[in-house]
């Protein structure tokens, strides 16, 4: 986090969002998988191997894809909800 907003100069070193954003990405992003995963296997029926090499690629990319949202999403829920 910045210290200070770049628009406003609202002091933003009290807000911290913690791991939060982690494990909703966690929850969020595994829960998709592993409905996608099953799709895959009983549509197509691809060996192993496939898996090993779409899965990985599509957990990376979501992660870092959803992870700076919910931190922002969390860092505003925390000033719209709390007196810092």
């Amino acid at each position: 986090m910045r210290e200070r907003c770049s628009s406003c100069g609202l002091d933003l070193r009290a807000h911290d969002s913690g791991d939060g954003p982690a494990v909703f990405v966690i929850l969020i992003l595994g829960a998709l998988v592993v409905v996608a995963a099953l799709i895959v296997e009983v549509k197509f029926e691809p060996p192993l191997w496939a898996h090993a090499l779409i899965w990985p690629g599509f957990i990376v990319a979501g992660a870092i894809a959803m992870l700076r949202p919910l931190k922002a999403t969390l860092i505003a829920l925390q000033y719209r909800h709390r007196d810092l």
